[in-house]
């Protein structure tokens, strides 16, 4: 089943799998025949011993004899806890050819992010996005491949491997068809539980598959038993090595090399002796022959099945407590007798004294034949030795996790050095799972309490729920220093936020912020309940406004809890539509030279993301974009950098599609709301920022005119009630009333702004720009209801005119235009045009430019807002403007 063997028994593996070895060959012809095509993945299903391996060693063969690049890689039963494992083991032919700086070169951006994954760098000062690093693995073996072309991937028992090796091979296959490369993945049906059976699944519906693997049937037992033994083999013994073996095709083979080892007679009485012999290469036949070959030989072999793959010849001999001489003796013992392999041998590549076992039923086999508390000795003196070597913590932790607790406080200082070393390489899962083996030891009294907060802070991004339990048992216990138990109080109320438990997030401050003195770490919490009540879209909280007013009186900026407030009540007073000019003179004094200040950046992780999406939006809607845009711009800058692709990306690009819709460069604006909703579908449906996205792109194909693609937009990604706990920017009702009336569903939409106009009123929200409800349903009402239109239109320029932009109350006016007929009407377009020419947002200009020139019957007027429109990219508006140019 493996290169290691003879050619003749190896080959004899492939029996009855003709059609799948064409299949092979058709598919790396394909990628030899031309490097323009579209890259393909093959998926080989089968049981053990089925010849998984061999189809792979096989697919090895053939494209190495058409010139192709094979890299492989193999999970392990031992090592699914090591993060980036296999990956790894793929990408090493290539890393170890290239020098630090080629491979700098070559993975460009990406070298940061990936490289510390890979083991090719020294991790950067901070944490990773787990998503970003499976971004970076993705682009680091897309440009690999394109330097190695024709590759051939070959994963074989990828139902062992590690769900970081997982999540990257999943994101590779959806983006194989402009890559010219072949992968081969290999797996066991079943056997694969949570996110790791997701992800296997993902993969498995990229693939085409070659076939569910069968046992043999007779006839090819009889077949590959002549072509191995000879064709005076009769019949009754073939048939009872079928029977014997059940058709495993592994099986079959071992068998058969037993027979020639003991020069049995291949013939009907010595049939009997099958069973015995069969017995001998499996479970504890398998045992009973390695101990056959020694103390020592057994020794070594517990010792390597300890290690699991890619094993280390000086590792297994110091774990085997045995001289290097002695250790390679058993080596070569355990090769003959088919038990251990060389990995160059059986892969093609690797170290020439690493080691592997021939086949994984073997590995599995000797690991559960070691005795229990041995076994568990063992993984102790593995990580010691692992320790001792200079792998670092990281690496002996997947032993760690298998030792019994016993109040070490030396194991637990070790596994919380190796959770910080997962965690910066993006690997949080691995980084929770020592935690937890940690707290399990436990932590002495003094520590413990630190313990439960790192691992509340590792689960805070993948399980909310989780979080809260760890951080309140943390705050519970004595032991946190007050910056860092501010800190953890600040976390579980992000955790409880995300878990939809706002009123628990804000009384669990509170509570904390009573205990606390006067000063920054107080001032601090008071700033974070604010924020968790200002994107509350529920019911304005009793005094939430006029207290945030009272506290931000006698803030002047001098640290940052001081302009996170500033911040809060910037925002608070533009949702208000208090004066414009005030919300910026709020908002600038939270800067520092007209920047973001130390520690309120954007990968910053104090304060988090949403604190400066407030101070970015307000800028938004006080009209000043230009402020606006250069925040989120600097914010999709960062999270590039930083490798944060997954939920803080998609709020970036978001947001920074929201300044540009509000400047009027739709499709630029367009563009980038697209990429949101792409990145916010890997995050997750529900997600407050998976609601920014759909909501902000529908807004925006709505201003172009792109009615039907805004229609299909919403019906795919459920945009409808009932609507996230948290406010979403646009206002998603009055975005959704303004569809429904586009669509020509009038009652609807109708209904829809009037529970945006009761739901604005319930939070104290009367900005026009903000949420137009107001402007939109007046114009739905005109008809039916004029009075009514005409009072909503009047309060709407109230509310403009308080607040003050020129955005607001052109707008405001171009509503109240359209109530009007006559010279009243071509008045109220003109001074709606006199005061949308000064704001910054050019589409409302053109909207604005268009409708005076209907009014007014003007060809001027209408080829400036034409002029307008498409330079916006409101291609509704050309074609209006061109309409009433042609009727005139």
């Amino acid at each position: 089943m493996t290169e290691a063997r003879p050619g003749a028994v190896a080959s004899a593996s492939l029996w009855e799998r003709d059609e799948e070895v064409a299949t092979l060959e058709e598919a790396i012809a394909a990628l030899r025949a031309d490097s323009a095509v579209s890259g393909s993945l093959l998926m080989v299903s089968g049981d053990a011993g089925l010849g998984k391996t061999a189809l792979l060693a096989e697919a090895r063969r053939i494209a190495e004899s058409n010139g192709c690049t094979v890299w492989s890689a193999r999970g392990g039963e031992t090592v699914t806890s090591v993060p980036f494992n296999v990956v790894r083991q793929l990408l090493q032919p290539a890393l170890v050819s290239l020098l630090p700086e080629e491979a700098r070169e070559y993975l460009g951006d990406w070298y940061d992010i990936a490289g510390p994954a890979l083991g090719i760098a020294e991790p950067g000062d901070r944490q990773p996005d787990p998503q970003g690093v499976c971004d970076g693995l993705v682009a680091a073996v897309r440009r690999l491949a394109k330097r190695e072309w024709p590759l051939v991937l070959l994963i074989d028992d990828a139902h062992w491997a590690d769900q970081e090796t997982l999540r990257w091979l999943a994101a590779f296959a959806e983006r194989l068809d402009d890559l010219p490369v072949l992968v081969v993945v290999a797996r066991r049906p079943g056997g694969v539980t949570g996110e790791s059976a997701r992800l296997l699944d993902a993969v498995a519906a990229e693939a085409r598959p070659i076939s569910t693997l069968s046992a043999l049937t007779p006839a090819a037992a009889e077949g590959l038993t002549r072509a191995t033994l000879g064709e005076h083999a009769d019949a009754p013994f073939c048939r009872e090595v079928w029977a014997v073996t059940g058709g495993n095709p592994y099986e079959t083979v071992e068998l058969l090399a037993k027979v020639q080892d003991s020069e049995l007679e291949p013939s009907e009485g010595s049939a009997a002796d099958l069973r015995d012999l069969n017995r001998s290469a499996r479970g504890r036949g398998l045992v009973a022959r390695l101990e056959g070959l020694g103390i020592d030989a057994t020794r070594f072999a517990w010792a390597a099945a300890i290690l699991g793959t890619g094993i280390s010849l000086d590792l297994a001999a110091q774990l085997a407590g045995m001289p290097d001489d002695e250790a390679n003796r058993c080596a070569e013992l355990l090769g003959a007798a088919r038990i251990l392999t060389t990995v160059g041998s059986a892969n093609g590549h690797g170290p020439d004294d690493d080691l592997e076992f021939v086949h994984p039923l073997i590995a599995t086999a000797v690991y559960r034949s070691i005795p229990d508390a041995l076994r568990t000795a063992m993984h102790g003196q593995a990580a010691w030795a692992v320790t001792e070597s200079g792998r670092g913590a990281a690496a002996a932790s997947r032993h760690l996790l298998e030792v019994h607790p016993d109040d070490d406080p030396e194991l637990v200082e070790q596994m919380r050095e190796a959770a910080r070393e997962h965690l910066a390489v993006g690997a949080p899962d691995a980084a929770r799972r020592c935690l937890e083996r940690a707290l399990k030891e436990p932590p002495l009294p003094e520590v413990h309490a630190r313990v439960l907060y790192e691992l509340g802070c590792a689960t805070l991004l993948t399980a909310p729920s989780t979080t809260i339990g760890h951080l309140r048992a943390a705050l519970e216990r004595p032991g946190l220093e007050d910056t860092t138990r501010v800190d953890a109080v600040f976390r579980l109320s992000q955790a409880l936020l995300h878990n939809n438990q706002l009123d628990e997030a804000v009384r669990t401050v509170d509570e904390e912020v009573e205990r606390l003195e006067p000063g920054p770490a107080r001032m601090r919490l008071q700033a974070v309940h604010y924020m968790w009540e200002g994107i509350h879209a529920g019911e304005e909280r009793s005094g939430h406004s006029s207290g945030l007013a009272e506290l931000v009186a006698t803030c002047t900026g001098r640290d940052n809890s001081e302009r996170a407030l500033l911040i809060l009540r910037g925002f608070d007073a533009m949702t208000r539509g208090e004066n414009a000019e005030e919300v910026v003179e709020l908002c600038d004094r939270a800067l520092v030279n007209g920047r973001l200040a130390p520690g309120l950046a954007w990968t910053d992780t104090e304060w988090g993301v949403e604190l400066l999406l407030m101070l970015g939006s307000a800028y938004a809607y006080a009209d000043r974009l230009d402020r606006a845009e250069s925040l989120f711009s600097e914010a999709l800058h960062a999270y590039v950098k930083a490798g944060w692709s997954g939920g803080h990306q998609s709020l970036a690009n978001a947001y920074l599609g929201l300044a540009l819709r509000r400047r009027g460069r739709l499709a630029d604006a367009e563009h980038y709301q697209r990429e949101s909703l792409r990145l916010a579908e890997r995050v997750g449906r529900g997600l407050p920022l998976y609601w920014s996205a759909t909501c902000g792109l529908i807004d925006t194909l709505l201003a172009r005119g792109h009615v039907q693609q805004a229609a299909e937009i919403a019906e795919r990604y459920g945009f409808a009630p009932p609507y996230p706990a948290t406010i979403v920017l646009p206002d998603t009702r009055s975005v959704r009333g303004r569809l429904l009336l586009a669509v020509g569903r009038t009652k609807e939409g109708i209904n829809e702004l009037e529970a945006a106009e009761k739901a604005a009123g319930a939070r104290g929200h009367h900005n026009t720009v903000l949420a137009p409800w107001a402007v939109d349903l007046a114009r739905a009402l005109a008809t039916e209801d004029p009075s009514r239109a005409a009072a909503l239109a009047g309060d709407a320029r109230r509310q403009a005119e308080r607040f003050g932009t020129d955005t607001a109350i052109g707008e405001a006016l171009r509503c109240a235009a359209a109530l009007e007929t006559g010279q009243r009407a071509v008045r109220l377009a003109a001074q709606a045009v006199t005061y949308l020419e000064a704001s910054p947002c050019q589409y409302e200009h053109a909207a604005a430019r268009i409708e005076y020139g209907i009014a007014s019957r003007s060809v001027t007027e209408l080829n400036k807002g034409l002029t307008l429109a498409r330079t916006s990219g409101a291609d509704g508006l050309v074609a209006k403007a061109e309409a009433a140019l042609a009727g005139l």
